[in-house]
């Protein structure tokens, strides 16, 4: 027959839910493993899980090679594409890849610095920041209090980074503001304070009936 490059095919939904129980250095060998046969017709060499995964799917995979060839009447040619991506277990290409990484630091490239491990502020630290923000003590107790009894994790349980972002975020409202008062509130009511006494009589004569 004719030999003919495959432009494309279906990827079936169990393809990718046998990969999601994969290492990811297994799953790229599996993925790799089915492009080369459904478009190379390279039947692939692999170890492993991997190796495991694409034999319970390879009764799927041929059927769609030999579907294709039939139809087309032609043969996937192995020569049209590499036989590295399939033919290799998962361990191999980890190798292959983490040897790149090597030789690409050793041309300068530079390793990024490590994050700083997270300290929690104390109280004092906290009522600091507020006041200088202008906002309240009563609001930088309370902040400091929600955090430090869930061991400094927000309320969907993922640890603070940065905490000053997050009172700024969360805290930092204008009804938290030193000052603030509540425009649905209704003003507090204020008593006129009494006239002064003022005595009726001006002098002793006043006081005879």
């Amino acid at each position: 027959m004719e030999s003919k490059q495959r432009i494309a095919f279906n990827f079936y939904k169990s393809y990718m839910d046998v990969a999601n129980e994969l290492s990811d250095k297994d799953r790229l060998a599996f993925y790799d493993a089915i492009v080369n046969r459904q478009f190379y017709g390279i039947e692939p060499d692999l170890k492993g899980m991997a190796k495991f995964a694409y034999i319970s799917q390879k009764h799927n995979i041929d059927a769609q090679v030999n579907g294709w060839e039939s139809k087309m009447n032609v043969k996937l040619d192995p020569s049209q594409g590499g036989s590295q991506g399939g033919s290799q277990g998962g361990s191999q290409q980890e190798e292959g890849q983490e040897e790149e990484q090597e030789k690409g630091k050793g041309k300068g490239e530079e390793e990024k610095p490590k994050s700083k491990k997270f300290a929690p502020p104390t109280q004092s630290e906290i009522i600091s920041y507020f006041l200088e923000k202008g906002y309240t003590q009563e609001a930088a107790c309370k902040a400091f209090d929600y955090y430090d009894v869930a061991d400094w994790a927000d309320s969907n349980g993922k640890k603070i980074k940065n905490w000053k972002q997050k009172m700024i975020a969360v805290w930092f409202k204008e009804e938290n503001k030193a000052g603030y008062r509540n425009p649905n509130q209704p003003p507090k009511r204020v008593t006129p304070d009494p006239p002064p006494f003022v005595s009726c009589i001006k002098s002793p004569e006043d006081l005879k009936y």
